[in-house]
């Protein structure tokens, strides 16, 4: 099946850019582009695209508005977005996770990270790697983090252990790998913690972690 993407950015030539990286992969197809916020959303909704990638400063309505308004709680039928953003020091991505993106990706992260990220969302997966997406969530709930209550007793051991290894980038498949059970029962566990903790997706997983300072 093909991944219809939508690439939402007010720069010509990064538009173009990620088109040629994105296009020249047999299972992606970018399906539009908008040069603002608010082209972008109306686009969305109306194409409905596997998934969006929305850069943050655009004119008009901005990149993290955008976001909350494919992908934020109050969405019902929530589209899968990455932020993309030049600066991997900018708060805004933070503020565009809480607001319903499923992962961001730095603009210079290169081709194989980019379709790495637009593979990962569309099979519902965020991409939280250690290099790049935990060390900013780290930086921007510390101060949640101080004010954050410990964890309540609600998740069983090996679904905490799921919830440790999704905040430290694992996949699916790798957590799989990495606590010696089948694929099928790594998504049982996820679902659990989702419904438990009242969270959307690996993204809000990874975030809840982090303000809760379970990762050290």
């Amino acid at each position: 099946m093909t991944i219809r993407v939508l690439v939402a950015d007010d720069q010509v030539l990064v538009r173009t850019g990620f088109r040629l990286v994105l296009d020249a992969v047999p299972d992606i197809e970018v399906i539009a582009e908008a040069a603002d916020g608010e082209t972008a959303v109306r686009l969305a909704r109306r194409l409905r695209p596997d998934v969006t990638l929305m850069d943050i400063r655009m004119p008009g309505v901005d990149g993290l508005r955008a976001t909350e308004l494919l992908a934020g709680p109050a969405v019902g039928d929530p589209l899968r977005v990455v932020v993309v953003t030049t600066y991997d020091a900018d708060e805004n991505v933070y503020a565009a996770l809480l607001g319903g993106a499923c992962g961001f990706l730095l603009k210079d992260a290169g081709p194989r990270l980019l379709v790495d990220a637009v593979r990962a969302a569309a099979n519902g997966e965020a991409m939280v790697s250690p290099s790049v997406t935990v060390r900013l969530l780290a930086r921007f709930t510390e101060r949640a983090r101080r004010r954050a209550q410990g964890a309540p007793d609600v998740l069983t051991d090996r679904e905490s252990d799921v919830v440790l290894a999704v905040a430290q980038g694992r996949t699916n498949a790798e957590i799989a790998d990495y606590l010696r059970v089948s694929l099928s029962t790594v998504k049982t566990h996820l679902t659990s913690v989702q419904r438990k903790l009242g969270l959307r997706n690996r993204t809000e997983i990874a975030i809840w972690a982090w303000q809760r300072g379970l990762l050290g």
